[in-house]
């Protein structure tokens, strides 16, 4: 019937609260109709009499938990359970009652406020108020419902007010003046004392900076500031010095880091002091002149020759005298020493700059009256280079010509060394030695870059006749004094191929031709091995034979075979000597080396007269033995010179019947008879009887 129902909260009555009722006009009132309640709390918060329709609530209601709810009720016949009316729906509103009071939405405020501050919407009550004063306030604040009105319900609420720091106090030093002591040794940067200006603010705003503004030790004293205890700690700026002054007098302003502009009308934020500070004396050690000292000297100074001197003085006031010494632990090998009294450095041994260039020695000096005291210092000692090294062949050169070498072709390019260091740079010269101006074989070519080229001067070059060319080079530097030396360049004779390229250098070499095949080597190893075997052979089977004697009679023309036996070295004995030194004189080369002596020193080509006409061979060897015997240079025995001559042809021809014509045909011989005494052996060899001819 109604469309809705209202209902006030919190009820407390005794009985249930009648909510309304629901009626059909097809309820007669004889009880066939039932009522049914559904929805938002039926049964349990609202129950409804089915008979008559009436709703109750059954517990107290709370607005604030649920304000509204939603129930539908229909009526059915109690015999055929059918609806005489469709379902209908209706709303329970509650009404509010003022049953809550104002709530706060927390129990405790925090507010702050800078101190000094004007009207805001939590305001200061008092002008000016200090947070150095006090700082903390608590605040109880009541709210009321219903405009204040009587009936109305009220909260409370505290709220805890802080008085903020604002830069409104200057640092202050709680006194004038401050003293402090230091010793006259003490190391630069030492603390010496620290001081303090206190503001009552806090933070940044009592933050302090130390300055030093005027004193008589303004330059040699530092103030720096402790970020954590806002103390300005007095340093050491400058070494102090009791004997130059004892007392020093600062002035020391702390002012704020951060002032606030709107309170500087309260005065200068910023306190000055007095810092007196005394230097003590103590005993100190001996002071040098010098942080160090560089002497130079040359490498050929003379041993006891001074070169430096080094002073030190005692900084006290009894200035006592002071004694020096080297330390000789960095001078193992005594090279210098030094005077005691006036530190004057001299030297021991001599000096060489290429073994030892820098010499760091420590020279201490000491009190006489207090040997505790003492003090060090390096000295550096530089030796001065001197030309005292002559210039020498860089390495060692194996150097070679091929036969075939054409004149001009260099073979060989020579750089030298000097273990000396000219200030302006090395600069050599290359030269032949005095002794040989002119070299029949090879010329020596300086290419003005401190290297020589050895270039051919002739056509070809046999390793039969000369193997080993000695050339000697004088090499000199442009230093002052100039120093020089002969380095001596040996050159073999090699064979080589077309294109210059060395092949073999050994003499036996020259047995075997540079082509010879694979095949054509093992068939001359085979030869050489059937040679020996057929060797062996023989040699057993003469064993086997008994051996005839030589001698059938004293007349025997073989016993000169019995007398000598040996043929002796004839052309063709190449075991001997040098077959190729006995040649023509028309074809021997002029000069020439001697190949059987090493020469130790540069000696000049002895040159001999030429030959140009055929003479005696005795009168030959005689001249080239006075020739040996007044040459210096000579071996002292004459077994080793060789003549180059090997004599003119004999007028009997070759005797040996090998090349007679008629080998079956006796000779006759009678005419050697008739060439005097000189043929007389070989008359009576071969001018015999027939029988002995035969």
């Amino acid at each position: 019937m109604w469309n809705q129902f209202f209902l006030l909260e919190e009820y407390t009555g005794t009985d249930t609260q009648y909510v309304g009722k629901l009626h059909t006009d097809q309820d007669k009132g004889d009880g066939n109709l039932k009522y049914i309640l559904t929805g938002d709390g039926a049964g349990s918060l609202f129950v409804i009499d089915e008979n008559t329709g009436d709703i109750h609530a059954a517990k107290k209601l709370d607005r604030e938990e649920k304000s509204l709810y939603v129930l539908r009720a229909k009526a059915i016949d109690r015999k055929t359970g059918r609806q005489v009316e469709p379902e209908s729906e209706f709303i329970i509103k509650i009404h509010d009652i003022n049953d809550n009071e104002p709530k706060f939405t927390k129990d405790l405020y925090t507010a702050s406020v800078p101190e000094m501050s004007g009207v805001g919407i939590i305001k200061t009550a008092l002008p000016d108020m200090s947070r150095e004063n006090r700082e903390q306030y608590q605040v109880v604040i009541q709210a009321k419902d219903m405009g204040g009105q009587m009936g109305g319900l009220s909260g409370t609420t505290t709220v805890n007010i802080t008085l903020t720091d604002v830069n409104n106090n200057p640092p202050r030093f709680p006194q004038s003046t401050y003293q402090f002591h230091s010793p006259e040794s003490v190391p630069l940067g030492t603390p010496l004392g620290r001081i303090k200006a206190n503001d009552p603010d806090v933070g940044e705003n009592a933050e302090v900076e130390y300055s030093i503004t005027e004193g008589d030790g303004a330059d040699m004293f530092d103030v720096i500031t402790d970020k954590d205890t806002q103390e300005g700690i007095i340093t050491v700026k400058q070494n102090l010095d009791f004997e130059n002054k004892m007392l020093y007098t600062l002035k020391v302003d702390a002012s704020n880091t951060h002032p606030d502009p709107r309170f500087l009308h309260l005065g200068p934020f910023k306190d000055t002091a007095v810092v007196k500070i005394s230097v003590e004396d103590i005993d100190e050690p001996p002071v040098f002149s010098k942080v160090f000292y560089l002497i130079e000297v040359d490498e050929d100074v003379k041993e006891g020759s001074i070169i430096g001197q080094v002073t030190a003085y005692d900084p006290d006031a009894m200035n006592n005298l002071i004694k020096y010494s080297v330390d000789r632990h960095t001078d193992m090998d005594r090279i210098f020493s030094i005077h005691s009294e006036n530190g004057s450095i001299f030297t021991l041994k001599p000096l060489d700059r290429e073994s030892t260039p820098w010499h760091n020695i420590t020279v201490t000096a000491t009190e006489i009256n207090n040997s505790k005291q003492s003090s060090h210092i390096p000295v550096f000692i530089r030796i001065l280079d001197i030309n005292d090294h002559a210039p020498e062949f860089a390495m060692y050169y194996e150097t070679f010509v091929c036969e075939n070498a054409k004149p001009g072709q260099l073979i060989q390019t020579v750089s030298v060394m000097d273990k000396d260091d000219p200030p302006r740079g090395h600069k050599f010269f290359f030269e032949p030695v005095p002794e040989f101006p002119l070299n029949p074989n090879f010329t020596i070519v300086d290419n003005k870059d401190n290297t020589a080229g050895i270039m051919t001067r002739k056509d070809g070059y046999s390793r039969n006749k000369m193997s080993t060319y000695l050339l000697p080079i004088l090499i000199f530097d442009n230093d002052y004094p100039i120093q020089s030396s002969t380095g001596t360049l040996t050159i073999r004779v090699c064979a080589c191929d077309n294109q210059g390229n060395m092949q073999s250098c050994s003499a036996e070499a020259l047995v075997l031709s540079a082509g010879l095949s694979t095949g054509a080597l093992i068939a001359i190893l085979l030869c050489v091995t059937i040679l020996l075997v057929l060797v062996v052979l023989f040699a057993a089977l003469k064993r086997q034979r008994k051996k005839e004697p030589l001698i059938i009679s004293k007349d025997d023309v073989r016993d000169n075979i019995v007398t000598y036996n040996d043929e002796g070295g004839g052309e063709e004995d190449t075991q001997a000597f040098d077959i190729g030194t006995l040649r023509n004189p028309e074809a021997r080369e002029d000069s020439k080396l001697r190949r059987d002596v090493m020469p130790e020193t540069i000696f000049q080509i002895r040159r001999t007269v030429p030959l140009w006409e055929n003479i005696d061979v005795q009168d030959f060897i005689h001249r080239r033995l006075k020739e040996n015997d007044s040459d210096p240079s000579a071996p002292p025995y004459d077994s080793l010179a060789t003549y180059a001559y090997e004599g003119n042809d004999s007028i009997a021809d070759s005797l040996s019947s090998l090349e007679s014509l008629t080998a079956d045909c006796n000779q006759d011989y009678d005419y050697l008879s008739d060439w005097g005494p000189r043929f007389k052996k070989l008359a009576d060899m071969y001018g015999g009887d027939d029988s002995d001819r035969d």
